[in-house]
């Protein structure tokens, strides 16, 4: 049966626009575009010690799969959020099957009819539809602007007010003055909310996120860790209060009405977090090279390009989306994996490169392919 018209239609307008999303085909070039920062997916030590768990705890035997509140919550979740809430220092974690199952979980369930979210404008997809099934109202503010946020917050008074933000935005790669929004936060006395998906396993000592790493996290209502990109695996984490913990478990329908992870999937999340405490060679080489990467650009003349970052993401700003996949294209073509950026994932103008950082990039990798951008564009 063919695709209702109005639908059709809606692909040709992307076809038209040059923006057509198509999955990407495997390939064995130099790794410029996953979110596996530190190496974990490819970890045969994080596969091997999650299978061996399994296999001396005769964990596999005894898992079973359906929802966690009927038949799927194996013993290996309670080990698995304790780990995760100490390591975090938080009073609490509850494992989701994705970020974006946690995000519209939190969002869609928390916030309540009366109450006020108040959001990045630049907020992951994932948040957006979080927000969108919420029954609270949500204003946007520009991105990174406190001042327009308070402007919004003294419009609310008396009122639950849910900041959201993210630690290092996916598409641009910075980050907000995250003291200066925990200090408005306390002003006003509202429940500030933080998504570190791009900050796991990449900030902080032992990879433990930015909040962490700048002792901010006591100061704030939740954090959401998403477990796809630093620990190369399924799953994320809501952290917060014991009380937030059961109220998502009840209310939380991204939650309650689906299959929970297998003991596998489970065991790979809490081998990561344990090797997470034993990779700080790991985790200081990709500080390094965030670093050479960073000065490369400089070196090149570049620097005007580039969204400003000391993250993971580097963008390039290439505006049209034909001029960026054609860029994109040359450095594939040199055996660099660089995607683009396309409208309408970032808005029309703002299309870009992402450069993804990663620890086992060698700085001749890094110089080469800076070289060859600045060789295609100027």
């Amino acid at each position: 049966m063919k695709l209702p018209e109005n639908l059709i239609q809606k692909l040709e307008n992307r076809k038209h626009n040059n923006s057509l999303r198509k999955l990407p085909s495997f390939n064995n070039l130099v790794d410029f575009s996953s979110n596996d920062y530190i190496g974990f997916s490819k970890s045969e030590s994080v596969f091997k010690h999650a299978h061996h768990y399994l296999i001396e705890n005769e964990i596999i035997q005894n898992g079973a799969t359906g929802s966690r509140l009927i038949s799927g919550n194996h013993s290996l979740y309670q080990i698995a959020e304790t780990f995760i809430a100490q390591f975090h220092e938080a009073d609490s974690a509850l494992i989701f099957n994705s970020g974006y199952d946690a995000n519209v979980g939190f969002f869609s369930a928390v916030p309540q009819r009366n109450d006020v979210i108040l959001y990045d404008e630049l907020s992951h997809a994932s948040i957006r539809d979080g927000i969108v099934m919420s029954n609270a109202k949500s204003y946007k503010f520009n991105h990174n602007d406190f001042e327009d946020l308070e402007r919004l917050i003294v419009k609310f008074p008396e009122t639950n007010i849910y900041i959201v933000t993210e630690t290092v935005f996916s598409m641009d790669g910075d980050s907000p003055n995250l003291e200066e929004l925990v200090q408005l936060s306390e002003k006003y006395n509202c429940y500030l909310v933080v998504d570190e998906a791009h900050t796991l396993g990449v900030f902080g000592e032992k990879g433990e996120g930015i909040m962490q790493y700048l002792q901010l996290h006591t100061r704030i209502f939740a954090r959401i860790m998403t477990f796809g990109k630093g620990l190369g695996c399924h799953g994320a984490a809501v952290l917060g209060s014991l009380e937030l913990k059961e109220y998502l478990v009840n209310f939380a329908r991204s939650f309650i009405y689906t299959t929970g992870l297998s003991p596998h999937s489970v065991a790979t999340i809490f081998t990561a977090y344990q090797q997470l405490e034993i990779e700080k060679i790991t985790i200081e080489k990709l500080r390094q090279n965030i670093v050479f990467f960073n000065q490369q650009k400089n070196l090149l003349g570049l620097k005007p390009m580039f969204v400003r970052s000391k993250s993971s993401i580097q963008s390039a700003i290439i505006p049209g989306n034909e001029n960026a996949k054609q860029l994109a294209q040359q450095l594939q073509d040199k055996g660099f994996d660089v995607k683009p950026i396309l409208s309408p994932t970032v808005p029309e103008g703002q299309e870009r490169l992402r450069f993804c950082i990663h620890s086992y990039n060698s700085e001749e990798e890094i110089r080469q392919v800076l070289e060859l951008l600045g060789n295609f564009v100027f």
